[in-house]
């Protein structure tokens, strides 16, 4: 794990090794991040105590990734009464107002698609999960978001980056210049950026608590600059749809159970779907990396995202959730897959037809990017009494496309209105949460976690895939993280994949009608998996980063 320049909190993409014999873990995406719930842990904070200090201070220094504006999703395992919960926080539209769309779609980035405005998620998920589950005192979770906004986090290489790259979007408005170009510049690698608006209006969550951001003076400040935009949201609008207590999705996958985000969030039934298909097409007797495997999981990942068209919000309708579990039709769908394998050999066919990846009399590696930039965080904690948190905190579906308010940045939300395919979409009805998917998930062995995972980056087909890794294929966490990571089949019958498939592989495909394109060979839209884990037979636990970002993982030895 390399490090840049001299700073400790500076960290570049790369290999990285599994920290065990634990009573205590977490990984996040931020050194920052990191350090700041291993203390809470330290000085006797639950697991839920260090996830909010965490997503406190991750939106403090991970501006490029997450704020105070964006969305929460909390899945959690609690040890005394040995049930699972699950919240969902994400932003939400105001009822009876058209959506609200202040920027132009730009040719690329973040506003690429077309961007809404939306109620903030973060602030009141955090307070739900205060309210619930914390047991420490409020201001003291976020001490070092405050610090750290007010001494500046050292920029990386890898957000100079990202952030560099969406500048057009990020620098639309004159408020996003003043906050992201201090001195009218980009903070330099290895200089420090903060914000001293950001530090004062955190300075008053700490003091009033999450509210000022909910109904507070943040909230009245949010409303004020969006009527003045043209949106005209009321203080009402503002916890007009609170926080929804979900029961998690559970299903059985093998010799494990596994708890996932039930409705509103699609995942937990897409990776139902999507495992069970394989499960019928015998993934397990395939080799990780072979022409089967990239083959199989290409085409069941792009036929559960077109069922998680007809899944939505159980407020809305009833939608038949139950049938992406049953067997039988897992089964059908397999076969469907199964079907496409063709009996004569199509290599020629690819050459003459794989547009701009055709050279040579064999298909190339044509490069393709992801259609969206990272924009999420996932953490991933134990605590030393055994209660396990998985959660994402992210900029996605927060408050209004490119505005900062008070010092806190906002990206809105890519979600659609009627949407049939995709993985977000809502409605504009009061008390409606939209169609989503994000990734926490568990994993089970006679009814208690003894895995628990999560991403961000293109989260709606990377679960099912570190899945089939860890359960079907058997690798251990490492491998299963640097195992290459694909894109749905496209509609013209292309994958697109990590470059790193041997040659015979790509050659069967090509065999089969396949033209692969590749991404990098460990290409950060792809995700940076957290995870925790029980580390052998003894009980004790472990924890992972995952290679494709600059994650750390720690604990308290057991």
């Amino acid at each position: 794990m390399g490090h840049a320049m001299t700073d400790p909190y500076i960290l570049n993409p790369g290999p990285r090794v599994p920290v065990t014999g634990l009573k205590a873990a977490c990984s996040t995406d931020s050194a920052i991040v990191t350090e700041t719930i291993m203390k809470i842990l330290r000085d006797g904070g639950n697991a839920v105590d260090a996830a909010i200090a965490g997503c406190m201070v991750q939106a403090a220094v991970e501006p490029f990734m997450t704020n105070h504006a964006g969305t929460v999703v909390f899945l959690y395992f609690e040890a005394k009464t040995g049930r699972y919960h699950q919240l969902d926080s994400t932003g939400t539209f105001p009822g009876g107002i058209a959506p609200f769309r202040p920027l132009p779609k730009m040719t690329h980035g973040f506003a690429a698609t077309h961007l809404s405005a939306c109620i903030p998620g973060f602030m009141p998920g955090l307070k739900a999960m205060y309210d619930r589950f914390a047991t420490r005192n409020w201001a003291s979770l976020c001490e070092d978001a405050i610090r750290w906004a007010d001494e500046g986090h050292p920029v990386s290489s890898f957000e100079y980056g990202i952030t560099a790259g969406q500048e057009h979007f990020l620098t639309y408005f004159p408020e996003g210049r003043e906050f992201y170009l201090p001195g009218g510049y980009f903070t330099p690698v290895g200089q420090r950026f903060g914000n001293a608006a950001m530090t004062r209006t955190l300075r008053r969550v700490a003091e009033e608590g999450p509210d000022h951001m909910i109904s507070g003076g943040w909230a009245r400040a949010f409303v004020d600059k969006a009527n003045a935009m043209g949106w005209p949201i009321t203080m009402a609008h503002m916890v007009e749809t609170p926080p929804r207590w979900v029961e998690p999705l559970r299903f059985t996958h093998g010799a494990h159970e596994i708890v996932g985000l039930a409705p509103p969030q699609q995942q937990a039934l897409y990776c139902a779907y999507v495992l069970g298909v394989l499960r019928h097409l015998g993934i397990a007797d395939h080799a990780p990396g072979s022409a089967e495997h990239i083959f199989y999981m290409a085409h069941a990942l792009r036929l559960g995202l077109f069922h998680c068209g007809f899944l939505g919000d159980p407020m809305v309708g009833s939608y038949a959730f139950d049938q992406l579990l049953d067997d039988d039709f897992q089964r059908a769908g397999a076969r469907m897959i199964g079907g496409l394998r063709p009996a004569i050999d199509l290599t020629e066919h690819v050459r003459l037809t794989a547009t701009g990846s055709a050279k040579a009399g064999r298909p190339t590696r044509a490069i393709t990017s992801p259609a969206l930039p990272p924009s999420s965080c996932e953490l991933s904690i134990v605590d030393a009494e055994g209660n396990w948190v998985q959660m994402m905190n992210t900029m996605q579906s927060g408050g209004i496309p490119g505005m900062v308010v008070e010092g806190i940045p906002m990206c809105g939300s890519h979600a659609t209105f009627t949407g049939m395919s995709g993985n977000m979409d809502a409605k504009l009805v009061a008390g409606t949460r939209m169609r989503r998917a994000l990734g926490s998930t568990f994993v089970l062995r006679n009814g208690v976690p003894v895995l628990s995972l999560g991403t961000p980056g293109n989260v709606y087909f990377t679960i099912p895939q570190m899945l089939t890794y860890l359960l079907d294929f058997g690798l251990d966490v490492t491998a299963a993280q640097d195992g290459a990571r694909m894109l749905p089949m496209d509609e013209d019958g292309s994958v697109t994949v990590e470059d790193r498939l041997m040659t015979d592989t790509l050659d069967r495909l090509a065999s089969w009608g396949v033209n692969t394109r590749a991404i990098s060979p460990y290409e950060y839209h792809m995700g940076s998996f957290q995870m925790c884990f029980r580390d052998g037979p003894g009980g004790q636990l472990g924890a992972s980063a995952d290679p494709r970002r600059c994650g750390v993982a720690d604990g308290i030895r057991a």
